[in-house]
């Protein structure tokens, strides 16, 4: 952007306003000149997004987005970015001329081939995917557009034709008389309904059937110069001046000068609220209004239009880009060279009690400003290379003098509304060099702080005195070294000064070091000021803005709280309002202490941006000071009327097709698509536009500043894609919704579903079934293998009484009697009795403890032990760990191995032999017993035997343990072998309950 100058041009001929021109930059070199202020125009092109530099023309549309129509296709603009259209997305031509919207919210778009387009809900329409508008392709360029009472749309072009579509019919006009051809035909209806064509040639009435030639004093120079209202009424330009037909009668509204009425070039605008009417030529546009009064813009630069938008600014069209001038609350406005200052750079500002602004420049010159009439008065200083930049002015109301400073050196004008010319400048008495920083006057004494490169010091008596000698200073007393930034005196007469250290303040003889306190009042400081209650507050270099009150921090504010910078390098205090200037622009903070807000102002923000040096605020104005000139608006205007941002949704993409952006609801199918929401906010006055959306109204919303969101792999479901949007330091505005839904897959869907849980059900059922049935069948299985076992424990019970053994035992009795040794005889009774007892006890138990196995064990190896004596040796083993009452092991277990291991291990050895039981634990899971003996050997005994007889109680055993291991979670592991030497092993693995 950039600022042009505004001028007034007083309604003379060409040959007196030349002279007067000359006569204006004669009066330049007087010492007091009056000039007028410029005014700031926003300026955007390419560089900004702009479609192309050269732009035909300006529409803003019902939603309030600025349409711009250029060379290289189509721009929207919405205050802060523009979008841009062309062939690619469904322009007939990159070259557009005219834009004009219908009632139906439809957008025109005339091309300079001929061809017709327009935008319906997002979406371009032409020849190519329109019947219409393959029809409405007649090659000449439509010059005119009109939309009657009746609906019927009017076409004017440039060639001898109109153009008639009533919404099913087209319908073409031709003059035929040569002289009378509808050559840039401008069509318009008047109140009662009559169609009239304005062209170069004629004036002609359309009869319901053709058109007619008629006799008419209304002659607009062209259809650039002829506009149709709302009420029906045609505002027109003729040789004489702005007119309005209206009811048949012509009335003249602004009588316009013969040397802007010839030079018409571009389009004219008619503002019905101020009465003024807009005119645009090669040289630039022009405001006239009824009193005569002329102002030019855009000086030597064409303007190809001028119209007003909603909130009241104006918009130029030009072959360099398009500019805005703000409405008049907004605008800001310029004083530099141009304007009669003495430079460009104003450095440092201040206000004296007579409405002048004094200005410090870059030129060893002080500028003094009447702001009522712009009158600028300028003071040169003595010294050009000592005073060259005034980088700090102040205005002293006790003594009416004005305070200034250089790098170098400081002055002051005394009595200044006596007149100018009382100039004293501060010496130090031994001719010593020093380099002012800043400096503060007391408001209640007389003094006078420096803050120097070498430290700070103090004039007593700055109106008597002005000198210093820095050899008397003493330190601590009136010095305080250490290289300074700023000084400070507050109303009670309290320095406060910055330096490397940080904050201090030299009260009634004493120094406080305010930054052994607190950390953050180590950092630099760049400036100080006052608020009503007390408050200190400080601009710091990085930390932003702190509040110091009561020796405590109060308050920090910085970008997180708004703030456009945390590098603050000025403050201005005004109705308890703070001003604060950062390196990257201009902020106000209001409502303090209750609730601080901050405001930044963004609008002109590439002048009020890095470069400003110094600001002066005063009840309604804002005063900075610049390298650009002296910057000002106002700032307290009640007018100005600030509106929540509307948001639209500018178009729906969903895998790459372009959706209508008005439609309620969409379905889509599921699956890894996208949607594409593109979206804008309107406002002119700030790019600080922050919006924030959502996909369900109870979720929480997510702030972004981009204006596209794409989602994909959404799930099925239902979704309101919801976006607001708000400016800066705003609330947020009207939100817009857009419904869509996503189908669910087949899979979710409720006759699917349905059809599933049937399925599902079923297979259940029949699962349910096998399984009952297979647990029957195993239940079954296992009453049969528990009765088996019953059979096999039977027969184990009739195999453990050995035919042989208990023969053999009654032989033994027989003998004890026939001898007569009855005491023996009792003694194996007694045994065998014991041992048919506890055979018929066990064999009614499947399981049975370890002690009772053992007893049982016992029973039977004493009456074995009785017949054989020394030939049988037998030993038990058991470990101390196992609990044998608590320990259960199949029933009826150990005496077939240990009869077996008697019978055909031992015995057929001569001398005998030993069996041996262990009883241990394998683990916490298995109880491992082995009988051991030392006899021959299960594979000599085998070998040996006749015939195949295999021990009866071991088969009934081994296939007893099988299926008890069947029955149970765990199996039962036998194994029979025999030892390496001679003897045989049995190791039986049972699973501890």
């Amino acid at each position: 952007m950039k600022p042009l100058a505004q001028k007034a041009i007083p309604k003379f001929s060409f040959c007196r306003t030349f002279i007067a021109f000359l006569f204006l930059n004669l009066v330049i070199v007087s010492p007091e000149n009056l000039f007028a202020q410029t005014t700031y125009l926003p300026h955007y092109n390419t560089k900004n997004g702009l479609a192309s530099n050269n732009c035909y023309y300006i529409l803003q549309d019902k939603k309030g987005f600025i349409w711009i129509a250029t060379d290289n296709g189509l721009s929207r603009f919405d205050g802060t970015n523009f979008q841009n259209f062309t062939i690619e997305d469904g322009l007939p031509d990159t070259q557009i001329l005219q834009i004009k919207e219908d009632k139906e919210g439809r957008l025109w778009f005339f091309a300079l081939n001929g061809q017709l387009s327009y935008l319906k809900e997002g979406k371009f329409y032409n020849q190519d995917n329109d019947e219409l508008l393959k029809k409405l392709n007649f090659n000449t360029v439509i010059v005119s557009f009109l939309v009657d009472k009746a609906g019927r749309i009017w076409l004017g072009t440039n060639a001898n034709l109109i153009i008639c579509w009533d919404g099913k019919t087209i319908k073409k006009y031709i003059s035929p008389n040569p002289n009378d051809k509808f050559i840039n035909a401008f069509i318009h209806e008047d109140e009662q309904g009559n169609i009239f064509a304005y062209s170069d040639l004629s004036v002609q009435r359309f009869n319901g059937k053709t058109f007619s030639l008629v006799k008419s004093k209304v002659q607009p120079l062209s259809y650039m110069t002829a506009a149709n209202s709302t009420h029906r009424s045609l505002f027109y330009l003729d040789s004489g001046g702005l007119k309005q037909y209206r009811h048949g009668i012509i009335n003249d509204l602004i009588p316009i000068p013969q040397n802007l009425i010839k030079n018409m070039s571009g389009y004219f605008y008619y503002d019905v609220t101020s009465k003024e009417v807009w005119l645009s030529n090669a040289n630039g546009a022009f405001a006239l209004d009824k009193r005569g009064k002329t102002v030019q813009y855009l000086q030597d630069i064409a303007v190809n239009q001028v119209i007003k938008d909603n909130n009241q600014n104006i918009w130029f069209a030009t072959n360099q880009g398009i500019y805005m001038l703000p409405n008049a609350n907004n605008r800001l406005s310029i004083i530099d060279a141009e304007s009669g200052l003495s430079s460009n750079v104003i450095k440092s500002i201040t206000k004296d009690g007579k409405n002048r602004l004094w200005l410090g420049t870059d030129d060893a010159v002080i500028d003094i400003l009447n702001i009522h009439n712009y009158q600028v008065n300028e003071v040169g200083l003595d010294d050009f290379k000592k005073y060259k930049t005034i980088k700090q002015i102040t205005f002293d109301p006790k003594d009416q003098s004005v305070y200034f400073a250089s790098d170098y050196g400081m002055g002051v004008f005394k009595n200044i509304y006596k007149g100018n010319d009382e100039v004293s400048y501060l010496k130090e008495s031994n001719n010593s060099m020093f380099v002012i920083k800043h400096f503060s006057i007391g408001e209640n004494n007389n003094h006078l702080a420096l803050a120097l490169s070498s430290g700070v010091v103090f004039l007593s008596d700055k109106r008597n005195k002005f000198e210093f000698n820095a050899a008397k200073y003493r330190e601590k007393e009136d010095f305080f070294k250490d290289r300074s930034y700023h000084v400070f005196y507050d109303r009670e007469g309290s320095l406060w000064f910055s330096n490397v250290n940080g904050l201090s303040q030299f009260a009634k003889g004493k120094l406080i070091k305010h930054y052994e306190n607190h950390p953050l009042l180590t950092k630099r400081i760049n400036d100080i000021q006052e608020l009503t209650d007390g408050t200190l507050v400080l601009a710091t270099d990085g930390y932003g803005l702190i509040f110091y009150k009561h020796n405590r921090i109060t308050t920090q504010i910085t970008q997180k709280n708004g703030l456009t910078n945390n590098i603050c390098t000025k403050i201005f205090v005004k109705n308890n309002e703070i001003w604060v200037l950062t390196n990257k622009g201009v902020n106000k903070i209001t409502d303090y202490p209750n609730l601080p807000s901050v405001v930044n102002f963004d609008y002109g923000k590439d002048l009020l941006s890095d470069d400003i040096n110094n600001l002066f605020i005063d009840d309604s104005t804002a005063y900075f000071a610049t390298n650009k000139g002296l910057v000002l608006f106002k700032y307290n205007n009640k007018n100005i009327i600030k509106n929540l941002p509307k948001v639209y949704v500018t178009s729906i993409i969903k895998d790459n097709e372009r959706l209508p952006i008005n439609q309620g609801n969409f379905t889509f199918e599921t699956g890894n698509s996208t949607i594409l929401f593109t979206f804008s906010a309107v406002d002119f006055t700030t790019s600080d536009i922050t919006y924030r959306y959502r996909l369900n109204e109870n979720s929480d919303w997510i702030e972004t500043r981009t204006r596209r969101l794409d989602f994909s792999a959404l799930q099925p479901g239902d979704y309101v894609f919801e976006v607001s949007a708000k400016s800066q330091n705003g609330n947020w505005g009207e939100s817009a919704k857009i419904s869509f839904t996503i189908k669910k897959h087949f899979w979710q869907s409720l006759w699917f579903l349905s059809i599933l849980i049937l399925l599902v059900a079923y297979i259940f059922y029949k699962v349910a079934v096998y399984i009952t049935r297979e647990q029957k069948d195993k239940e079954q299985e296992q009453l049969r293998l528990k009765n088996k076992v019953l059979m096999l424990e039977q027969q184990a019970l009739q195999a453990m009484m050995n035919p042989h053994f208990v023969f053999n035992v009654m032989n033994s009795i027989q003998h004890y009697i026939n001898t007569q040794n009855t005491a023996s005889a009792n003694k194996v009774l007694t045994g065998f009795a014991r041992l048919i007892r506890k055979n018929l006890e066990i064999c009614t138990k499947s399981y049975i403890s370890l002690e009772e196995e053992l007893e049982y064990l016992n029973l039977y190896l004493k009456l074995e032990k009785n017949r054989f004596g020394d030939k049988l040796q037998y030993l038990i083993n058991i470990e101390e760990e196992i609990d044998k009452e608590e320990t259960f092991i199949p029933s009826m277990l150990l005496q077939p191995y240990v009869e077996n291991a008697i019978w055909h291990g031992i015995m057929p050895k001569e001398t005998g032999g030993e069996i041996q039981i262990n009883i241990k634990l394998q683990d916490q899971f298995y109880l491992n017993i082995e009988v051991i003996d030392d006899g021959i050997g299960i594979d000599n005994s085998l070998k040996e035997k006749k015939d195949t007889h295999i021990s009866k109680g071991m088969q009934l055993t081994k296939e007893r343990l099988h299926l008890l291991g069947q029955i149970g979670a765990k199996p039962i592991h036998l194994n029979v072998r025999q030892n390496p030497i001679n003897g045989t092993t049995v190791s039986i693995s049972i699973p501890l309950k």
